[in-house]
């Protein structure tokens, strides 16, 4: 059974009730960020029921060291972990003397949590009883700003209702937090300065291994019926911590506030012996703009994200909430101003997966950000893999590959490959594909070639020698074979030719191949530089192209289907119709031996090549495909169901396309996987994305024309979205009844609406 505590509604997330059991759910649906920094959306008062603490900053890891029973070689050193950051959020609440705190009080009445997406706003209001009898009334309304990155802001509001009460606020900045996910229980931060200077209090603080300086500071404002009061601070400076003590009076039904302006300052951005100076700045700046300034500025920025993003379903709620909640939260996460940063599987949300960068960003998220940001983002994404090419070059060179062959990471932050359980290290190589495949797409969409000469062609050349050497030459099959990979689909390891990773393989090098030669004739001065650099040479090339031309890809001439991997057909084929529902997820309630050896696939594998390449195949082999497949599917794979929405949708399987659809947009909302308590599943969101504009909106770039063969769920009125075209914006409206196209801009774009050429003018609205 999933979760349905979720309110339906159109742009918020309402949680109404508490319920101490789906505290830490909230705290992951809840998540608030701005691209920079990011927190779960805990309480700011105490609370002494379970929870998960978490505050992140972009950017900011620590490598913690590989735990192993026993070390192989080629083995990372470390697992890249994203980094619980000093808590700046916390304001302890005293009512006459007694903690306020939910998990003690007599009763707790009217509990009502909002995740505004629309305006970026969170806001917590509660009646409760605490044991000394006081009954209290609190509202709590924070968000991180997206025009001020370094700031978050709080307004806490407390009104004792039915006596008079002393209400003491006790806010602080605590860098006395570990990570839920650690090897060692290491300590990954050194606090070395904490201190308070009249309202701004701070504590200064460093990662271990990798120096990263960190200022968490905090500025508060107190206010009695929303006029600003003077009210001496009590001082209190710990090792780790820093508390500013605040208390008035006020009689029953008055209200006290305060306004805490708090967030990081840090050495990724500013120089370290200006810290605290540049967080006392920034933080006092905030405060004299006030909460409510600073809040009209937070709506005016959503704003122009959503005019943008936005994506409508008409007669749907549950499906309008979840498109909009994916497309928040892949906002919060990344906004693309800075190209040292990357799309962290769980973002803000939590620490599973350590936060790093997987082939997630190249596979799912590109198209989202292209499409409703601009080329730039889309180009630093890309700028940010070719800055690692070095780091993939050794990489390679661990596991004992030669002569500039690059294999990138699984899990990374820097380059440097930092995942550490073999079967994924080694041997999920397709990874390499995605960063080839990324490049084809941004390309194809923007009509940008010049990426290509001046970075790209690099990048192909190091991953098409990788594939050249990790293939070998069977005799018995007089093919190129590749051996022992572990496919997207990862309840399959050790397996041979994986036909996707064979397939992109294969097509990774044509595609190099060509591109070395469309570079040699269109950009000379590049091709030298290139050519000099990589040292290739027309006989590597020829060597290349005899194992693209000799690939070898296993099949199935009993089921007229590619087989995902040669020793398919050995295992026990029971579709998943009869698994009983008890033992599912299999990922929880199974043995690994077990998963093993089954037939059921974690994700799209096979299917995830025909989604790439569908231009490849034909629509009957894609239907052949999809039903020999996905029957053994579980979607176990946060990343699954948006490419199965998308296929189901081609094939005009429009009621399956829509199951999928909802699992994919409400998978955490409704907690498909029984894990969303760890966080949330972050890059998949752009898979939700794609669902609509590809699956529903049958978009895609054809010849360099935007094409769409839509189709509509009948659950639906209509649905519209826009994307950014090579600097047109377009707007699709998909109704029961018809498809209608509009434009900003000043010039007229070309479009195909099921195969037939339309005009779209400027100021008009044309079917």
């Amino acid at each position: 059974m999933n979760q349905d505590y979720i309110v339906p509604n159109e742009w918020s997330l309402i949680e109404e009730g508490f319920q101490a059991e789906k505290v830490k759910s909230s705290e992951s649906l809840f998540s608030i960020g701005n691209g920079a920094m990011g927190q779960r959306a805990n309480f700011e008062e105490h609370y002494s029921g379970p929870t998960f603490q978490g505050s992140y900053i972009a950017g900011v890891y620590y490598p913690d060291k590989t735990k192993v029973g026993w070390w192989k070689n080629g083995y990372p050193e470390y697992f890249a972990k994203v980094l619980n950051a000093p808590n700046w959020i916390g304001i302890n609440i005293k009512v006459n003397g007694e903690m306020l705190d939910l998990h003690t009080c007599k009763s707790v009445e009217g509990f009502r949590r909002e995740l505004n997406m629309k305006e970026g706003w969170h806001k917590r209001s509660f009646k409760a009883v605490l044991p000394n009898n006081v009954e209290v009334e609190v509202t709590a309304t924070r968000f991180l700003s997206l025009k001020m990155d370094e700031v978050g802001a709080i307004r806490y509001e407390v009104k004792p209702i039915n006596q008079n009460a002393e209400i003491t606020f006790l806010p602080y900045v605590d860098g006395g937090i570990t990570n839920e996910d650690t090897n060692w229980d290491d300590a990954f931060w050194d606090v070395y300065k904490t201190d308070t200077e009249n309202n701004f209090g701070y504590v200064v603080s460093k990662t271990n291994k990798t120096e990263y300086h960190v200022c968490t500071g905090m500025v508060n404002t107190l206010y009695v019926n929303d006029k600003k009061v003077e009210v001496s601070s009590e001082e209190k400076v710990e090792e780790l911590k820093a508390t500013l003590t605040y208390t008035v009076t006020v009689e029953k039904g008055q209200t006290a506030a305060i306004e805490k302006m708090a967030g990081y300052v840090t050495s990724l951005n500013h120089e370290q012996e200006n810290l605290i100076e540049a967080s006392k700045e920034v933080l006092t700046k905030a405060a004299d703009l006030g909460f409510e300034a600073l809040l009209t500025t937070q709506k005016e920025a959503w704003a122009a994200i959503w005019e943008m993003a936005d994506i409508t379903i008409e007669g749907d709620v549950k499906a309008q909430q979840g498109i909009r909640f994916n497309i928040f939260h892949l906002n919060q996460t990344y906004l693309g101003k800075d190209a040292r940063l990357n799309i962290g599987p769980k973002g803000f949300t939590g620490e599973k997966y350590g936060g790093s960068t997987y082939w997630d960003t190249e596979a799912y998220c590109i198209p989202f950000y292209m499409a409703t940001k601009d080329d730039q983002v889309a180009r630093n994404l890309l700028k940010y893999r070719y800055n690692h090419l070095g780091k993939a070059i050794e990489n390679a060179e661990k596991l004992g590959f030669k002569n500039g062959a690059a294999l990138y990471p699984m899990v990374t932050m820097n380059g440097e490959e930092s995942h550490n359980e073999w079967e994924i290290t080694f041997e999920e190589i397709h990874r390499n594909g995605a960063m080839i495949y990324a490049i084809y797409n941004y390309v194809r969409y923007s009509g940008d070639y010049s990426y290509i000469p001046e970075m790209g062609l690099e990048v192909m050349i190091a991953i098409a020698r990788f594939w050249h050497q990790r293939a070998n030459f069977s005799t018995a099959k007089n093919k190129y074979v590749i051996l022992g990979v572990t496919g997207p689909n990862e309840y399959e390891n050790n397996v041979n030719n994986n036909w996707y990773t064979n397939y992109i393989a294969q097509w990774c090098i044509k595609y190099a191949v060509e591109n070395i030669e469309k570079v040699k004739t269109e950009y000379a001065s590049d091709f030298s530089r290139i050519m000099k650099k990589a040292n290739l040479s027309s006989e590597e090339i020829e060597k290349w192209m005899e194992v693209a031309e000799n690939m070898y890809f296993p099949y199935s001439e009993e089921h007229n289907v590619f087989l995902q991997q040669d020793g398919f057909l050995d295992k026990e084929l029971i579709t998943v119709e009869n698994l009983p529902k008890e033992q599912r997820p299999i990922n929880q309630k199974w043995s690994w031996d077990r998963i093993l050896r089954s037939p059921y696939i974690k994700q799209a594998d096979t299917l995830q090549g025909f989604y790439f390449f569908e231009d490849h195949f034909s629509k009957e082999e894609l239907e052949r495909h999809f039903d020999f497949y996905e029957p053994f599917t579980v979607h176990e794979s946060s990343l699954s169901p948006c490419v199965h929405s998308i296929q189901a949708a081609v094939l005009n399987r429009m009621e399956q396309a829509y199951t999928f659809y909802l699992r994919t947009s409400r998978l955490d909302l409704d907690d498909y996987n029984k894990e969303v308590h760890e966080g949330l599943h972050i890059t998949s969101m752009a898979g939700t994305w794609m669902s609509i504009v590809e699956g529903f909106g049958g978009m895609r770039v054809k010849d360099g024309t935007l094409t769409f063969e839509p189709r509509i769920p009948k659950q639906w009125k209509g649905f519209s979205f826009k994307v950014n075209f090579r600097g047109s914006i377009v707007k699709v409206n998909v109704t029961q009844e018809n498809t209608t196209f509009s434009i900003d801009g000043d010039r007229d774009l070309k479009v195909k609406l099921n195969g037939k050429e339309v005009v779209v003018k400027p100021a008009s609205v044309v079917a």
